[in-house]
């Protein structure tokens, strides 16, 4: 069973909640008894949020942010006494073009959100979660943090970055009251990844999960998400890799035959 939430430790703040994981994991941190901080660029959408989770009952709130603004993340952070759970969640893809002919902007735009946006909000955060007694942070990678494939490079190497820094940050802290937990999903549908990895081509967002039966869902990933932080607090998971049935690696999909 999961234990509640302690009063010190019950505020939960996720980044890049306007959509997708983000959004599914603060619905379900919500549920499990958190007072969840939303944050993301997209001010209208985790307002929306807030508005239906507190209807249903939860505790919730909105906060824009860009995670890659170091000085909007400190004055986020400022707001904080003390929270339990950070979900370093903002992130994405851009472009899926080898190596040769990527483009340099996108990869410095990938970097720059997945590894220092999860860098500026868990330093920033950081004395926080330890003040709170019994903090976990959360990062979302991705399986491509520990594999390669073709046309990912730029993607796979921000993910990379984003795994040795959750990797180097628990052996940094250990013996102090923070868990660091990396979940790293493979294939998820969700409404706008690939949209934004191809730059709005429904055709080539499409052609990612075509014949895939049943990809992850934001709420698989929430699910797994929520159920390490909410694990004892002497119980770390320090790596979960999460991928659907018909995934067995990067490269390796098993697509139906229509």
């Amino acid at each position: 069973m999961a234990a509640a939430p302690s009063a010190a430790s019950r505020i939960a703040v996720v980044t890049g909640a306007s959509s997708g994981i983000g959004a599914a994991t603060a619905r379900q941190l919500a549920a499990a008894g958190y007072r969840v901080v939303l944050t993301a660029r997209r001010k209208d959408r985790i307002e929306a949020l807030a508005e239906e989770l507190t209807t249903a009952g939860h505790s919730a709130v909105a906060y824009q942010l860009d995670v890659t603004d170091r000085a909007a993340v400190d004055e986020f952070a400022s707001a904080f006494k003390t929270i339990g759970v950070l979900v370093n969640n903002a992130g994405g893809a851009l472009g899926a073009d080898p190596v040769a002919t990527g483009d340099p902007d996108h990869w410095r735009s990938m970097y720059e959100t997945n590894v220092i946006g999860t860098l500026n909000v868990t330093q920033a955060l950081l004395p926080k979660l330890e003040a709170s007694g019994d903090g976990v942070v959360v990062v979302v990678s991705s399986t491509a943090g520990h594999g390669t494939y073709e046309g990912g490079a730029g993607y796979v190497a921000a993910k990379h970055g984003e795994h040795v820094l959750a990797e180097t940050l628990r052996l940094e802290i250990v013996g102090r009251p923070v868990r660091v937990v990396e979940i790293a999903p493979g294939m998820v549908r969700t409404e706008e990844f690939a949209l934004t990895r191809f730059g709005g081509d429904t055709d080539k967002a499409a052609k990612v999960y075509e014949g895939v039966a049943e990809p992850l869902t934001a709420d698989d990933v929430a699910e797994t998400i929520t159920w390490a932080v909410t694990r004892p607090s002497h119980v770390n998971i320090d790596l979960l890799v999460v991928r659907p049935r018909a995934q067995a690696s990067n490269t390796k999909v098993h697509r139906e035959q229509g």
